[in-house]
């Protein structure tokens, strides 16, 4: 298969491109300079700009841009990137894609379970409803920019990616440090859920999508046991052979990252791969120790 991949150089298009070209696939790879190879498209969806031409013939593409949502405080000019590098960007391939005379067969366009907003213990699928808070905007603005190429015909999945487990990059890698040192623990009450999947479930499960016709729209990508807060850093404590007995106060992750706090550390978002596990999807990692274990070697 020829693929088309953006974001490529992002944890999960990093991983995903090793993984197609050691199967034999052909990859090209969308890029914001001016290319250095046949192998790469130069786009640019800040001035609405990509070199149409050569998007002709790609059997699927992997969307995976935008502006990392956990760098930094959210001030209107973050908040203002994290949006539109996803709504305009996916806007600009979506519109391209649909204008094209050899159309992909399929679009897989990253979105994420942000999507559900702020839900308690609330049990989502993919049929649950939309959260009202920014990131919950945010996707629901990114998976609309795709309904260009579904009315072309293209077969559209929207992947909604849970907290991914890898230590090259993600929440986890973050968490890193401080759990080694031994001064980690639960942030706030602990009770929110955190709904997570290890790296090679979501690059096998991106595969599987991509060889399966009958999956489009929403599909969520998390494991089917999602953790609360507490266990998640009780596991990894354990894991690591560390203690876990510092926690993070409320007050204190909103004073220290403001809303990207209470969106990323604070909510709770309970959420099942419905759609996954339906289409016969083989998950190798269903429990957070043994993915921790796995991840971290």
């Amino acid at each position: 298969m020829r693929v088309l991949v953006s974001g490529s150089h992002g944890l999960v298009g990093t991983a995903l491109t090793k993984s197609l070209a050691a199967q034999g696939h052909e990859i090209s790879r969308l890029v914001r300079h001016a290319p250095g190879s046949e192998s790469e498209v130069e786009w640019s969806p800040e001035r609405y700009s990509i070199a149409i031409s050569l998007l002709e013939g790609f059997d699927a593409v992997v969307h995976l841009a935008g502006e990392s949502i956990a760098e930094g405080r959210w001030d209107e000019e973050k908040k203002r990137r994290i949006r539109e590098s996803r709504s305009k960007g996916t806007k600009l391939l979506s519109d391209a894609l649909a204008n094209l005379a050899r159309p992909p067969k399929t679009l897989i366009c990253a979105s994420a379970v942000g999507y559900y907003g702020d839900r308690g213990d609330e049990l989502l699928t993919e049929e649950s409803a939309p959260g009202n808070d920014f990131l919950a905007q945010v996707c629901i603005e990114w998976e609309q920019a795709t309904s260009l190429a579904a009315e072309k015909g293209i077969r559209v999945v929207n992947t909604r990616f849970g907290i991914i487990l890898s230590k090259d990059g993600g929440a986890l890698a973050k968490m890193l440090t401080p759990f080694r040192m031994g001064i980690g623990g639960r942030v706030g009450s602990g009770k929110q859920w955190m709904s997570w999947i290890a790296l090679d479930d979501v690059i096998s499960g991106i595969e599987y999508v991509m060889a399966n016709d009958a999956l489009r729209g929403p599909v969520n990508f998390v494991a089917p046991n999602p953790a609360r807060n507490e266990e998640f850093t009780r596991t990894l404590g354990k894991v690591l052979s560390r203690p876990t007995l510092f926690p993070i106060p409320e007050f204190g992750v909103r004073l220290a990252f403001g809303e990207m706090g209470d969106a990323l550390l604070l909510s709770s978002q309970r959420v099942e791969p419905q759609q996954l596990k339906a289409a016969g999807f083989q998950f190798q990692f269903t429990e957070l120790e043994r993915a921790l274990r796995h991840v971290l070697h």
